[in-house]
């Protein structure tokens, strides 16, 4: 006996519509250029595969029962999700990709990152976008271990680029800077580190997996209160839950209106060089999905959004 796999297929779906249409096997089988005894031995191998009644044959009219709307309303989605795999398989086979992984690292600005989104969705690209949140070392590992296409905000020397391609997104300066009401705010200036050392520091987990974490600013001995993201490390802070190095241009604003205190150290002030980076594929040209993404990245105003500055995209 058929089983409903075997019955199920778009043009019986096809056909059980011209009959709810029609409301008649004997119009719907004029319709479909068949003889009605053919239609109706297909519609009785489908109400056998699914052992139901999918048109109430009591009056002259075909209607249809309960299961058979159902059926048919379900038919509806799936010929259409049939149509839309069609669709993107022919656009993939002109150089789209069927996914793109993309890492974000907490220190970029999430709004540009949507901003960008929005801009690369509106194509109608058959191409589906995930985006990931990494920290630190987890960004780059992402990459490396294939878990993402592309890697934004990844920090990166010249012996950790094998097999990968990268350009500078720019430069992220910091600031050490304080709550207002902490004690480090009305400290003699420049702060030591002996000083800094007593007081809990906010730092952001690394989502590294294996091997060994990152850390930026923490000094040996000092309490620590770790949190997931940059957002949640400038809460912290604000709040005077701990102190330690914000991005100036993330740092600026709560600075000028006094919700942040920046204090000097007698160390130098740390800066980064913060990358973006993708996974080479041999001699082949990245995929157009990537490809987009990389031009938007070669444009300074993205560049400079993306690591918050007060420049939005175009």
């Amino acid at each position: 006996m058929p089983t409903p796999r075997d019955v199920l297929t778009p043009a019986s779906l096809a056909l059980l519509q011209s009959i709810a249409d029609t409301g008649s096997f004997a119009a719907a089988a004029r319709a479909n250029d068949m003889v009605p005894s053919a239609l109706t031995y297909r519609v009785r191998q489908i109400e056998d595969a699914l052992d139901v009644l999918l048109f109430d044959r009591s009056s002259r009219q075909a209607r249809l029962t309960p299961a058979g709307t159902e059926l048919l309303r379900g038919g509806a989605s799936l010929l259409g999700e049939v149509d839309a795999i069609a669709n993107r398989v022919k656009r993939v086979a002109t150089g789209w990709e069927p996914q793109l992984t993309i890492t974000v690292d907490s220190i970029i600005d999430r709004a540009t990152v949507m901003e960008l989104c929005a801009s690369f969705l509106a194509l109608s690209p058959p191409t589906r976008l995930r985006l990931r949140a990494e920290t630190l070392s987890g960004t780059l590992t992402t990459l490396t271990s294939g878990e993402a296409d592309l890697a934004i905000g990844v920090v990166m020397d010249n012996n950790t680029a094998t097999g990968l391609q990268r350009e500078l997104l720019g430069t992220v300066h910091f600031v050490f800077a304080v709550a207002p009401h902490h004690p480090l705010a009305q400290a003699a200036e420049p702060l030591s580190d002996e000083l800094i050392r007593q007081h809990r520091a906010v730092a952001i987990a690394d989502s590294v997996r294996q091997g060994s974490p990152l850390t930026i600013g923490l000094l040996s001995g000092q309490d620590v209160l770790t949190v997931a993201d940059m957002p949640t490390k400038l809460d912290a802070q604000i709040r005077g839950l701990g102190v330690g190095l914000l991005p100036t241009c993330l740092a600026q604003d709560y600075i000028d209106v006094g919700r942040l205190v920046a204090k000097p150290l007698e160390r130098a002030t740390q800066q980064i060089q913060s990358s973006y980076a993708w996974r080479k594929r041999g001699q082949a040209e990245p995929g157009r999905a990537l490809q987009w993404w990389l031009e938007q990245l070669q444009r300074p105003v993205t560049r400079a959004a993306l690591l918050g500055e007060r420049h939005r995209i175009r």
